[in-house]
């Protein structure tokens, strides 16, 4: 018999942040995996692959190589050198106890922070694991918003009430037009359907449009016209884009008189002046600029016929669908280009209708997820999550006007501590995917300021050379777990144990059940149940309403289960027909075109009501751009899902870490493809080989996220980290992350590396 044939097949998932979700299947043979295989279109019968991409196929070889974290070690050095010592579980666990006690009794509660962590997005992970010890503990600092998204649900919110904003996948062969605005689903890998249903829209002859200051991947696969834009330009695009659809006579007046609220003078909120409506802003009524193709070509470089095209194209479709990536939003007013895109969706009557796409951020949700339970937090007080190094700094001092979230059950006007102990579990956001690395290093140096930190990670990345004690997790073959979709998607998956953990390697939970018992709280954490027995209570739980879900057994024998019974969604189908008897869920009743809640509040004062262009920092236009004229911004490489798999150098053949530039920018510097560069701004530097290519628009440079930072003893990075040059000051109403947004200067390196 073959080795083959010899081997046992064990089905799991991936479950790191990827959309994908993709379907494993492990040959195990002598407690080993050979090989690994995934989902087919022949295995998925009627339902969409779960086909594996370059990434989920090399899961084995990332996550089971000799650089694997081994043994409990506590910090010997600096934090951030890396030096550490061997100890045993017993003393990690005797450590973190008394730490967690100590840090709780002399700062209080909301002293304590899990940080933002999406190494494991599976239904058990760290993360909130340890929050729900926290939580049976007196509470905890918690977060809200995400890295991905916090600009563009806000946004969405904002107008709509909610993030259920999309249509059902396959509705997309309904439209005339598909317009993806800094969206890249193949190598972002969004989701299973996505790229699938683009296909299916291309060989129907549905033309696709991408707006990107790249030409992505998603261009180059579907053969999708592309447009370049200038970074954090697009709501200037947008706006001409509205005024050419007013002008020609394309706006669906009928359904913004019905459902819109702060488009035109005749239908603003009471008290407030007609001429601060969106419509009066287009036309320059109060500037004296009318938002016309030719005002936006100078902004964004998009030429005026281009703009004028696309907006007669969009205007004319119905229906037609934009749909908004999450690129353009990670930039310094990224809610105003979620709010433009929304507006746009509104402006031509896309919402409601099949075929249509009411843009935003789209969540269609049509089964319910299995979810951990989670006691109250008796803290009750949350920072956007992109502001925890300044809460490490200043949390005393902040409050409401910082983006605290304060339950109104609890009298406190602002944080009573600054972060003085951070669980980073299975995340490299404490220093990697955080932006300007070299002051976030520099804040968690200084052990006086956050004076305990635990990791817990397969490998030395470089979060976990900040730990205080560093603890060996395991890898999705190590353990048992369910794994659902990201947006999109009618699945459940099981995460099959393939392998026995490696060395001393355990979950989180495991170790968090000791950690209760030393708190006095091991039963009321565990409730008497080991991690596989949370799984199967959780699971039967969710039968109760998902009743067409099999067996716990079967679902875990076969590792997935794809829904049947599938409605068809399309949002606000209801609300359109009859906006009277099926109001939008904010408060005016009507999707809030004008926002009275910034008007009405201290954010007006940086933040318009409308969603109208602002200028950006660190823009073109930004009198820095002297000094350094480059706009840098990143991409999700297909090499990578954020910065895993960046320890697997056979990875590299599928995209090599490069600096894209335009060959106009290169000849400027006399650079070279292949050439050693210096990027640099005031936040920091690295050296990097760059790619000179035309798929970047000249005036851009391109990096993609979450090469792990590597410095040399100068400090400059060698590994190509872009939040070496990224910016900590937030987005202005989400507080999120900018990290798109930057200014730098790129010549050729002295050395050759």
């Amino acid at each position: 018999m073959s080795r083959q044939e010899e081997a046992r097949i064990i089905p799991t998932t991936g479950r790191n942040n990827c959309g994908g979700r993709c379907v494993i299947n492990a040959y195990v043979k002598d407690g080993k995996i050979e090989k690994l295989t995934t989902d087919t279109k022949h295995e998925s019968g009627e339902g969409i692959p779960l086909t594996a991409c370059i990434r989920g196929l090399n899961y084995h070889k990332t996550f089971l190589g000799e650089d694997r974290l081994r043994y409990p070690m506590k910090r010997t050095g600096e934090r951030g050198e890396g030096k550490f010592q061997r100890i045993t579980w017993d003393e990690a666990i005797d450590t973190i106890a008394s730490q967690w006690v100590r840090i709780r009794d002399t700062y209080g509660p909301g002293s304590r922070y899990v940080n933002y962590a999406t190494g494991v997005s599976a239904l058990m992970r760290g993360s909130s694991l340890a929050k729900r010890l926290l939580s049976l503990d007196g509470g905890f600092l918690d977060y809200y918003n995400s890295y991905s998204t916090a600009c563009i649900r806000q946004a969405t919110e904002l107008m709509y009430g909610t993030c259920r904003t999309g249509n059902c996948l396959e509705d997309w062969l309904n439209s005339n037009l598909l317009l993806l605005w800094g969206h890249n689903p193949a190598e972002t890998k969004f989701d299973s359907g996505t790229m699938y249903y683009l296909k299916k829209a291309k060989e129907k002859g549905i033309p696709i449009v991408v707006v990107d200051p790249r030409r992505n991947d998603t261009v180059q696969e579907l053969d999708a016209e592309w447009i370049p834009i200038r970074p954090a330009t697009d709501s200037a695009m947008m706006d001409a884009m509205a005024y050419v659809i007013v002008e020609e006579g394309l706006w669906d007046k009928a359904f913004t008189d019905r459902c819109c609220l702060g488009f035109d003078r005749e239908h603003m909120p009471e008290g407030i002046a007609p001429s601060e409506c969106y419509l009066s802003y287009l036309k320059g009524e109060r500037d004296g600029i009318a938002k016309t193709p030719r005002w936006a070509e100078k902004i964004t470089g998009v030429s005026a016929q281009q703009i004028r095209s696309l907006a007669l194209r969009y205007g004319t479709a119905k229906p037609g669908a934009l749909i908004q990536g999450y690129g353009p939003q990670r930039h310094a007013y990224g809610e105003q280009i979620a709010r433009g895109g929304i507006m746009l969706a509104c402006l031509t009557g896309n919402v409601g209708v099949k075929g249509g796409w009411a843009s935003g951020v789209a969540d269609c949700i049509r089964h319910k997820n299995p979810s951990f339970p989670q006691p109250p937090n008796p803290y009750g007080m949350k920072i956007p999550v992109f502001l925890w190094t300044e809460a490490v700094v200043r949390g005393h001092e902040m409050t409401e006007s910082d983006g605290v979230l304060i339950d109104r059950r609890i009298s406190r006007t602002h944080l009573d501590s600054d972060i003085k102990m951070i669980l980073n579990l299975a995340g490299n956001c404490l220093i990697n995917q955080h932006s300007h690395i070299n002051r976030t290093s520099e804040i968690l140096k200084d052990t006086s300021k956050c004076q305990f930190i635990v990791c817990s990670d397969l490998f030395m990345t470089a979060s976990a050379k900040y730990a205080d004690i560093l603890l060996p997790g395991v890898s999705m073959f190590e353990c048992e777990n369910i794994t659902m979709p990201w947006q999109y998607g009618d699945f459940l998956g099981f995460g099959n144990q393939v392998i026995d953990p490696l060395y001393e390697c355990r979950f989180e939970y495991d170790w968090l059940c000791e950690v209760a018992e030393r708190l006095g709280l091991g039963r009321e954490f565990s409730q008497g149940r080991t991690g596989g027995q949370w799984l199967e209570f959780l699971y039967n739980g969710l039968r109760e309403e998902e009743t067409e879900l099999p067996e716990y057994k079967i679902f875990k024998q076969k590792g997935i289960y794809r829904y049947k019974n599938n409605p068809h969604i399309i949002a606000f189908e209801k609300e359109r027909a009859d906006p009277d008897k099926y109001p939008f869920p904010t408060k005016s009743g009507k999707i809030e075109i004008f926002s009275e809640k910034v008007y009405r509040t201290e954010y007006k004062d940086c933040f318009p009501a409308i969603p109208r262009y602002v200028e950006p920092p660190e823009g073109a236009q930004d009198l820095l751009s002297d000094k350094y004229p480059l706009q840098l911004i990143g991409w999700h490489t297909k090499r990578r899902c954020h910065s895993i798999h960046d320890n697997n150098r056979a990875m590299d053949k599928a995209d090599p870490q490069r600096l894209w530039l335009n060959p106009q920018d290169a000849q400027a510097r006399e650079l070279k493809d292949g050439d050693m560069a210096l990027v640099w701004n005031d936040r920091g530097r690295m050296m990097i080989p760059v790619k000179v290519t035309d798929r970047i628009m000249a005036g851009v440079a391109a990096l993609s996220q979450g090469a792990w930072y590597r410095p040399d003893g100068e400090g400059t990075d060698r590994a190509g980290s872009i939040n070496v040059l990224t910016s900590l000051k937030p987005t202005p109403y989400a507080r999120g992350n900018p990290q798109h947004t930057n200014l730098v200067e790129v010549k050729r390196a002295e050395e050759e590396a």
